[in-house]
């Protein structure tokens, strides 16, 4: 388990979008050298790529602009600036795909393996999203952080 402070739930959102907050956490921790070593091989990729692909900007220029400083919201802003507006609609399908990564779909091997890996077997996990929290030390299943509106 690596219980890590500083780095929020990938299901907190910021002007709408899950996982934003979390990967501007990961930039930021990063360039203080205080993300935990387990992280830095994922670092702009996977899911952080992914969200830096929604919003239709190139990851480096995500981490410039952050640590240029400035509020989520203001870097947010920049990035709907840049990559352009995204509908309500496709919004909803981010958050949509991003909360059920792993379930049913072809991640699910992976999801499974980084569950056994990660000893938490013994817990409800479904998701990408639910493994981090787990991971983490949050609990999603009593909290239930997908039912809270944007």
């Amino acid at each position: 388990m690596s219980i890590n402070s500083g780095l929020r739930s990938p299901y907190d959102r910021i002007g709408g979008l899950v996982y934003f907050g979390r990967m501007l956490d990961k930039i930021r921790l990063h360039a203080a050298g205080r993300l935990p070593a387990d992280y830095h091989k994922n670092v702009g990729k996977g899911f952080d790529m992914r969200c830096a692909e929604h919003l239709g900007v190139a990851y480096d220029e995500i981490v410039k602009c952050t640590l240029e400083g400035g509020t989520d919201e203001e870097i947010l802003a920049w990035c709907r600036a840049k990559g352009g507006e995204r509908t309500e609609i496709q919004v909803e399908m981010w958050n949509s795909f991003m909360m059920k990564r792993g379930w049913r779909d072809s991640a699910s091997d992976i999801l499974k393996r980084r569950i056994a890996e990660d000893g938490l077997t013994d817990k409800p996990i479904e998701t990408f999203f639910d493994l981090i929290e787990y991971d983490e030390g949050r609990d999603p299943v009593a909290t239930q952080p997908w039912r809270i509106s944007p």
